[in-house]
């Protein structure tokens, strides 16, 4: 009798089950965050808000960091190159103190007028000015960790960023009881709550890399930081055109009206929590795609990618069929109104059928990340908005479509993304394996 878990599932679930607690850490981190913060009044909240939107913004372009260095840092651990793993580590790092540096002059500057375009003014606008301005300090560590954590994950190794961020982020959260109610800092208190907990997580982080580092530190050559950023940039336009759908959805769903809105809102955190789940998978697929492309062997990324997808949809078919079936009772859990809960159960059903669509295209995500086909990335979340514009355009300008046009929009972007990724995917390793194992790797 085969067994229920192969070793090499138990290998991709070694790597997706730590992977996901951090993944999820983040978000609940933020709703404490906001429940403290909350407690000061509507000024302090909403200027929160404002500079969070901002603060997320750079924190997703800036995450190529993260994803160009486990595909760097694994494609070569399965070349057995450790000169290399250090010198593309040394280059993420440097980058990343670089970058960070600018960022923090940005947050402080523009940020505040970010912010004021958003809507800010008066108490709201004066708070997250403040917020902004010393979340700049913490800037710099912030991109440390995204550095360090890609270089933990090319190590086959979740469990290091995982500890890592429960660690910081508990200790964000008892700075900022202390700091806002304690010394009664305000909204002041929270960001320096977050700057030191940016801190420590960064050291960490380094802590850990210079452990995992099995040659002596090199100096990385142009080549390696023209290929980081070179790759960044392709990541931070696939990251663009990606919110660019999300942040559309929102605003036709505004469009349509308020009813519409809250609707869209609840359905769209649920369909964030389960992509949050999903999208687990796509760190062992980018870890083990690239060690084993490293190593030329081709055989075997083509053997885990089809495993990865396979768990996927298994992993699909199970959050979707739930969330359809909890689907007029999850909308009770977020509002009181009855109209905008019958349009939120419209919404969530739409959400639960498309998960393997969702999970599809999030492993092959993370497959091509692994093989660093960072340009078919980019180019394919360019044209997938294609296939999200004409339902999307039909509800702004037919409102009666409401909820269905813009969740069946979103549909349509995630299929366009399957078949776009996939057509890459089996481009580069052909479903069949052995045919796949005749052919030699390129390099990321």
């Amino acid at each position: 009798m085969r067994p229920v878990l192969t070793s090499l599932d138990r290998r991709i679930l070694g790597l997706a089950v730590p992977a996901l607690g951090a993944l999820i850490v983040e978000p609940l981190y933020n709703v404490t965050d906001t429940a403290i913060v909350g407690h000061l009044g509507r000024g302090p909240l909403g200027g929160l808000a404002l500079a969070a939107t901002v603060l997320n913004l750079l924190g997703w372009t800036s995450a190529f960091l993260q994803m160009a260095t486990t595909s760097q840092v694994a494609y070569r651990r399965g070349q057995q190159d450790d000169v290399g793993v250090t010198a593309a580590v040394t280059a993420a790092y440097v980058v990343a103190l670089a970058l960070g540096l600018v960022v923090a002059v940005l947050v402080a500057t523009v940020g505040p007028e970010l912010t004021r375009l958003l809507g800010g003014h008066g108490d709201v606008q004066r708070n997250a000015t403040t917020y902004l301005r010393i979340s700049a300090f913490g800037m710099p560590f912030l991109l440390l960790t995204l550095a360090g954590t890609g270089h933990a994950q090319g190590h086959e190794d979740t469990r290091s960023p995982l500890r890592i961020v429960l660690i910081a982020n508990l200790l964000n959260v008892v700075l900022e009881v202390v700091l806002v109610y304690g010394a009664h800092l305000g909204v002041a208190g929270s960001a320096w709550g977050t700057v030191v907990a940016q801190v420590i997580a960064a050291a960490l982080f380094v802590r850990v890399s210079r452990r995992k580092l099995t040659t002596s530190l090199v100096r990385p050559g142009r080549e390696e930081y023209a290929v980081l950023l070179h790759n960044g940039v392709a990541l931070v336009i696939r990251t663009v055109a990606l919110g660019a759908a999300l942040a559309a959805s929102t605003g036709i769903a505004a469009q349509v009206g308020a009813t519409t809105l809250g609707g869209h809102q609840i359905a769209l955190q649920v369909w964030i929590l389960l992509a949050l789940t999903l999208d687990a998978l796509a760190v062992p697929a980018q870890v083990y795609v690239g060690t084993a492309l490293g190593r030329g062997d081709r055989h075997d990324a083509a053997r885990i990618g089809r495993r990865c997808l396979q768990l996927g949809l298994v992993a699909s078919a199970i959050v979707g069929l739930a969330t359809m079936a909890l689907s007029p009772l999850l909308p009770y859990v977020f509002t009181g109104d009855a109209d905008v809960r019958s349009r939120a159960v419209v919404a969530l059903v739409i959400c639960g059928a498309l998960q393997p669509f969702a999970a599809v295209a999030f492993v092959l995500d993370g497959l091509l990340l692994g093989a660093a086909a960072y340009a078919a990335l980019r180019r394919s979340m360019i044209l997938a908005l294609f296939a999200f514009a004409p339902l999307a355009v039909a509800t702004l300008l037919d409102h009666r479509l409401g909820i269905v046009g813009i969740w069946l929009a979103i549909t349509c972007w995630l299929a366009a993304r399957c078949a776009l990724l996939g057509r890459h995917w089996f481009r580069l390793l052909p479903a069949d394996s052995v045919t796949a194992a005749r052919t030699s790797p390129a390099a990321p």
